[in-house]
């Protein structure tokens, strides 16, 4: 597979290993940031602290 590549195959499957591994640690990040911020307006929310889009107008 890497000599169809040419002389450069290790290095673009390299490059496409560094991506996708940088690309699974943000969608890991992004994930666990959620959870996080998530909990934090449970928090809020418990201490009577509403969102502001539920406040009803008159």
């Amino acid at each position: 597979m890497i000599a169809g590549l040419g002389p450069h195959g290790g290095f673009i499957l390299a490059a496409y290993l560094a991506s996708g591994l940088i690309l699974c640690g943000l969608a890991a990040l992004i994930l666990l940031d959620r959870r996080a911020q998530r909990r934090a307006l449970a928090a809020l929310e418990e201490q009577g602290i509403g969102r502001r889009s539920e406040r009803k107008t008159s």
